[in-house]
């Protein structure tokens, strides 16, 4: 991999979010229906792709919660129903009225993502936090699980890739919960050079924000490197499209996909290589 830019993801690559993200989403689904997914089970959704967006997981979650209760679906099914539907939230409402048929507008109707997405918030951000960014009163009070995202990678790592590579993000962070991430570990990256959720419709795995990288960077082989199949997808999705250069997807382990089964994994969505950490990706490139 000869590459002239390197393009990080945030969650899972730069900041472990076990217990920021993935716990709000447990509990977010807990608090509003008094049950919930485990947390192990997050990695279904995101492997049954289309849930780069983690308030839409948590939508999708929920309605697993309350289609189980009408029917005997475990969430393996449920996540295997939703990938072979395409993926995503929508998929994952089709699965709903294929699973219930005429019960399913009840569970629909029970759904409710604005109320999830302020419990989300109010779980990951914190009190003050949410006052900042969300413009009103939490739904309850609470530190934020924000202050919980341990960093996956040194600042000797950072200056490694920047003194060698051109070096963009791509997230599915709001770009103000970006800022904060990218604040922890201490990299600097230009608006120009960096796609948050506010920036593109699509979301990944649409390749959109990767062309357009390459194409301000005016690299020729790109290097994407995140924690999720959908990350992979997205690399994947750039090469078929971009016939003038070549996207390499690389599979972090440091996510919800470890060991050898994620390995096996990220190998069979396509990834060109697979580290251990975003701290092997210096040595991977050289």
């Amino acid at each position: 991999m000869q590459v002239d830019a390197v393009v990080l993801d945030i969650d899972g690559v730069l900041v472990d979010v076990a217990d920021s993200y993935r716990r709000a989403i447990v509990e977010s689904v807990d608090r509003v229906y008094g049950d919930t997914i485990a947390k192990a089970d997050i990695q279904r959704f995101k492997n049954a792709g289309g849930f780069n967006n983690d308030w839409e997981l948590t939508d999708a979650a929920a309605l697993f919660v309350l289609t189980s209760r009408e029917t005997d679906v475990n969430v393996a099914a449920f996540t295997d129903a939703i990938a072979e539907t395409g993926g995503g939230l929508d998929a994952a409402k089709a699965v709903v009225r294929e699973l219930l048929e005429e019960n399913a507008e009840q569970v629909l109707d029970a759904w409710d993502p604005r109320g999830l997405r302020e419990v989300f918030q109010t779980l990951y951000l914190g009190s003050e936090l949410y006052r900042d960014l969300e413009g009103g009163e939490p739904a309850f009070d609470a530190p934020g699980y924000i202050n919980d995202e341990p960093k996956l990678v040194s600042e000797a790592t950072l200056d490694a890739l920047q003194e060698r590579y051109a070096v963009g993000v791509v997230t599915g962070r709001p770009a103000a919960e970006a800022d904060i991430a990218m604040d922890r570990v201490g990299l600097a990256i230009p608006e120009e050079h960096r796609f948050t959720m506010d920036d593109w419709e699509q979301g990944k795995p649409h390749p959109h924000a990767l062309l357009t990288l390459a194409e301000r960077f005016d690299a020729r082989q790109v290097a994407f490197a995140g924690d999720t199949l959908d990350d992979i997808q997205t690399a994947v999705n750039a090469d078929d499209e971009d016939p003038d250069r070549v996207y390499y997807g690389v599979g972090v382990l440091t996510g919800g996909l470890t060991g050898e089964d994620g390995r096996a994994t990220y190998a069979s969505a396509g990834a060109s290589a697979v580290v251990e950490s975003v701290e092997d990706l210096p040595d991977l490139l050289e």
